[in-house]
C-alpha cells in the first residue's frame, strides 16, 4: 500500500508529540529543581519490539541509549499490563545509577502495542558522596544499582521495592516525588497512544510506524552518502580519570562508504580507575546524535537513524568498560569528548560543515550536607553551561548547555529557596571563546557560598586540553575550578575532586569557551 506523505507527517507529529507531552507531566510534578527546573529528563515512544519510534526534543544523552535499557527491561521481565519495571544498571542498559529508568507496556485488551519509557537524573541514589557522583573506583561506591525490576505490579507499586530505593537515598521524599512523577509520565503516554490507535486503528497505526522508521532510515542514508567515501581518524584526550592525572585518549576511525558509516573506537585507551568510563549504550547515543545532526532538517529520533551505522567499541575500553568499573562520569564528561573527537574526524571529510569544538564538559556539581534550619539531609546536583563553538557562518553561543546535555540552567532564585546556599556570582566569561573569523561562545562563571559545612564534588574536564579551533580558529580557555576560603586565599582545585568546606568558602566554577572558526 502506498504511503500517504501527509498522513506520515501526522503520525510523525503524533508520536513526537506525545512524548513531548509525557515530558511535559514529569516537569510539572516532579520535586527536585534538578528535573523540574534543570529538565534533566527524556521521555520516548517504543514500537512492541522495544524499536524507539520517537523521543520529545529532551536529553541527547538520552537519545541512542534508552532503548537498551527498555530491551533490558523486556529481556529480564515479562511486562504485562499495569507493570512497570524500573533500572539504572549501567550495564543493563542503563547510564550512570542517578538515571533511573521506567519502563511500560502499551495494552489493548491484553495486545502489546507499544513501550513508553522516561528517564530522569535523581538528585541522589545514595552512594559515596551526596548527589552520586563521587570520585569512586567501582561502580558499588556510586550508589543503589537496580537491575530492571517491577516497580509496579498490575497497576499497584511493589511496597518492597519502593522501600528499598527508598531506604537507599540521603532524601527520599525529594526521590518519592520525583520517582511518582515519572510515574505519571509513562501513564500519560499510555493514555495518549490508546487513543491514537482508537482513532485511526491499529493496523493503520502499525503500518507508519515502520514508515516513520523507514523514513529516519533514508534520510541518515542520505546524508551520510554525501560525505566523500574515504576513511578518517582523530583523536581528542580527557584531562584524567580523577584517581591518576594521566591523560585519556578517545580515538576514532570512520570509514564512509555509500551510504553506510562504519565508526572505530578500538585504539582508543583502555577503560581506567576513575569513574570517566563510559558504557556502550554512552557510545551508541553520541554516534546517533552526531550523525543526527549531520541531517539538513529535522527527522525523527528513532531506530531507524541507528540501521546505517556501525560502531565498533571493544569491551574494556573507555568506550564500553567492563563492570565492576565506576561509570558515573563516562555519561557526563567521556560522552562529551566523544562528541569532539567525532567532529574533529568528520572536520577531515566536511571541513566546511563542522563547527569547532564546544565546552566540551558538563562542570558537574554535586554538593550535600545537613541543612540548618530543617536538620534535615540535602542533595543537589547541576551541570553548568559554557561556550558553544563557533560554527562556519557564525560566532558560537554564549552561556549555553551543548551536545549531549540539553538542560536548563537552575534559576538563582530557586537554587537558593531550595538549599543552603547564595549564589554570588552567576555571568559569563569575558573572553573565553576562542578568536576566528567566527568567534566560540564564551563559558560562564558561577559562584556559591555554602551556608554550613558542605560536602562538595566536582568532575570536569577541559581544564587541561582546550575547546579545539577549526581551520584556524584559535581554541577557547580552559575551565577553571577555585576554592575561595574564608582567609581571602584562592585554592585552585584540580577537574574533578570532592573536598568539605566550611560556612563561608566560596566555589567558582569557571567554565570553558568554545573554540573560533577560521582565521580572523
Amino acid at each position: 500500500m502506498k504511503t500517504n506523505p501527509v498522513q506520515l507527517e501526522i503520525f510523525k507529529s503524533l508520536f513526537h508529540a506525545i512524548a513531548e507531552e509525557m515530558g511535559a507531566a514529569l516537569k510539572r510534578t516532579a520535586f527536585s529543581p534538578n528535573i523540574k527546573e534543570r529538565r534533566d529528563y527524556s521521555c520516548a515512544v517504543f514500537d512492541h519490539r522495544g524499536d524507539m519510534v520517537a523521543q520529545g526534543d529532551h536529553m541527547p544523552v538520552h537519545l541512542g541509549s534508552m532503548p537498551l535499557s527498555v530491551r533490558a527491561a523486556i529481556e529480564n521481565r515479562d511486562i504485562g499490563p499495569g507493570d512497570m519495571v524500573a533500572l539504572n544498571d549501567p550495564y543493563k542498559g542503563g547510564t550512570h545509577l542517578p538515571d533511573i529508568t521506567l519502563v511500560s507496556g502499551v495494552f489493548s485488551k491484553k495486545q502489546l502495542l507499544f513501550y513508553v519509557a522516561c528517564r530522569a537524573h535523581h538528585s541522589d541514589i545514595g552512594g559515596m558522596s551526596p548527589g552520586s557522583m563521587p570520585l569512586a573506583e567501582e561502580i558499588y561506591q556510586e550508589g543503589l544499582r537496580i537491575p530492571p525490576i517491577k516497580l509496579m505490579s498490575g497497576g499497584k507499586i511493589n511496597p518492597d521495592v519502593w522501600d528499598l530505593v527508598m531506604a537507599n537515598v540521603r532524601t527520599p521524599q525529594e526521590r518519592e516525588g520525583d520517582l511518582a512523577a515519572m510515574l505519571g509520565a509513562n501513564r500519560t503516554g499510555e493514555r495518549r497512544l490508546i487513543e491514537v490507535v482508537e482513532k485511526y486503528g491499529w493496523n493503520e497505526v502499525r503500518r507508519y510506524v515502520t514508515e516513520i522508521l523507514n523514513y529516519s532510515e533514508r534520510m541518515t542514508r542520505r546524508a551520510i552518502s554525501r560525505i566523500p567515501d574515504g576513511i578518517y581518524e582523530a583523536e581528542d584526550f580527557l584531562d584524567n580519570d580523577g584517581i591518576t592525572d594521566k591523560p585519556v585518549a578517545i580515538r576514532v576511525r570512520i570509514q564512509i562508504k555509500n551510504d553506510r558509516a562504519t565508526i572505530d573506537f578500538s585504539n582508543s585507551d583502555p577503560q581506567v580507575e576513575g569513574s570517566v568510563n563510559a558504557v556502550y549504550a554512552i557510545t551508541a547515543s553520541v554516534v546517533f546524535y552526531v550523525f543526527r545532526t549531520l541531517v539538513p532538517f529535522s527527522i525523527p529520533s528513532n531506530a531507524g537513524g541507528m540501521r546505517p551505522l556501525e560502531i565498533i567499541a571493544p569491551e574494556g575500553t573507555i568506550v564500553n568498560a567492563r563492570p565492576p568499573a565506576a561509570v558515573c562520569g563516562g555519561n557526563v564528561e567521556t560522552s562529551q569528548r566523544i562528541v569532539d573527537v567525532l567532529y574533529k574526524c568528520l572536520a577531515n571529510a566536511l571541513p566546511d560543515r563542522i563547527p569547532a569544538a564546544s565546552q566540551g564538559t558538563m562542570n558537574n556539581f554535586t554538593f550535600g550536607g545537613i541543612d540548618p534550619c530543617t536538620r534535615q539531609p540535602v542533595a543537589y546536583y547541576e551541570t553548568v553551561a559554557g561556550g558553544m563553538g563557533a560554527r562556519p557562518t557564525m560566532d558560537g553561543i554564549s552561556g549555553v548547555h551543548t551536545h549531549m546535555t540539553n538542560s536548563m540552567n537552575t534559576p538563582v532564585e530557586a537554587l537558593e529557596h531550595a538549599y543552603p546556599i547564595q549564589v554570588v556570582r552567576y555571568s559569563l566569561r569575558p573572553r573565553s571563546g576562542g578568536n576566528g573569523k567566527w568567534r566560540g561562545g564564551d563559558g560562564v562563571i558561577r559562584e556559591v557560598r555554602f551556608l554550613n559545612k558542605t560536602q562538595i564534588t566536582v568532575l570536569s574536564d577541559r581544564r587541561k586540553f582546550p575547546p579545539y579551533g577549526l581551520n584556524g580558529g584559535d581554541s577557547g580557555q580552559q575551565g577553571s575550578n577555585i576554592l575561595i576560603r574564608n582567609d581571602g586565599r584562592n585554592q585552585q582545585l584540580p577537574s574533578k575532586f570532592t573536598t568539605w568546606v566550611e560556612a563561608g568558602n566560596i566555589l567558582s566554577i569557571q567554565s570553558p569557551g568554545g573554540g573560533g572558526w577560521g582565521k580572523a
